[in-house]
């Protein structure tokens, strides 16, 4: 990820940038980059189709009551999110953990409840994606997370990660079913497409933010694909784990991976003042 300078006059009295006085200013409230980051997204868009499904159809909320009790918790984390004053590992992932489900749940209202192809609703997702990414680098001139520190930029980067979860999602069921490939072979074909735009940004100079959010909406899929696979009976092309399994599973191995995160804070963002913006 690249920094962009910010302007170079200063606040009367401070060595603050201009627009960075009329803004409230944070740390930066979005992890480092690093191997952990995606081995944790993955995981938890894993969990956000495991755990949609066990609530959907073993708590015996259906869609709608599913849908309502994780948004009130989404709505509940991003607000103490929102107001911590830099990256807070466990209310971070937290919250992706969260909007995980409600992107799912969202994807899968359309299509079950609403009888919305899933061609129809990938290419809206789609849609609503770009703009929030048009209308975020109109006002705030970067899509970089590494300058997530004001009220605006973290609101446009929630609202574009919650596109990416309902886009990967439809995208996903689109591949896996609509496509008759299974659940394996989509995971094959999304870890390839993931192993590509790695390829393209290390070897051939793809822009790093752009690289970071096509990777970003690919481990979607990805992580989804995985989710059935290992949950599904054996006779639809799963594992046969169950939701129930799959979920603890990979619960337990997200928990671990944010404590170690919480302690030795290795995914923090050094601040770089002069870079700021």
């Amino acid at each position: 990820m690249t920094y962009e300078t910010s302007e170079k006059s200063a606040a009367p009295g401070t060595d603050r940038p201009v627009a960075a006085a009329r803004h409230r200013r944070y740390w930066n409230k979005v992890p480092e980059v690093t191997v952990y980051f995606w081995i944790i997204k993955v995981l938890c868009t894993t969990v956000g189709e495991t755990a949609a499904d066990l609530l959907n159809e073993k708590a015996g909320l259906g869609l709608t009551g599913v849908s309502v009790l994780m948004s009130v918790l989404l709505a509940g984390v991003l607000v103490v999110q929102f107001r911590t004053r830099g990256y807070r590992a466990g209310v971070y992932w937290l919250a992706v953990a969260l909007i995980s489900v409600v992107g799912t749940l969202i994807s899968d209202n359309l299509t079950d409840n609403m009888g919305v192809p899933l061609e129809t609703s990938t290419a809206v997702f789609a849609v609503a994606l770009a703009v929030v990414f048009a209308v975020w680098f109109r006002r705030e001139r970067t899509l970089s997370i590494h300058s997530i520190d004001t009220p605006g930029r973290e609101s446009f980067y929630w609202l574009a990660v919650l596109f990416t979860f309902a886009l990967g999602t439809a995208a996903g069921d689109l591949v896996s079913e609509r496509m008759n490939l299974g659940y394996w072979v989509a995971a094959v074909l999304f870890g390839l497409a993931i192993a590509a735009v790695a390829v393209a940004h290390f070897a051939l100079g793809l822009d790093a933010v752009w690289s970071f959010w096509i990777a970003y909406i690919l481990t979607r899929p990805l992580g989804a694909s995985i989710g059935d696979y290992l949950s599904q009976p054996t006779g639809d092309g799963g594992v046969g784990l169950g939701t129930v399994a799959t979920s603890a599973l990979f619960l337990a191995v997200i928990l671990g991976l944010v404590g170690y995160l919480a302690v030795t804070r290795r995914d923090v963002t050094t601040p770089r003042p002069d870079l700021q913006t």
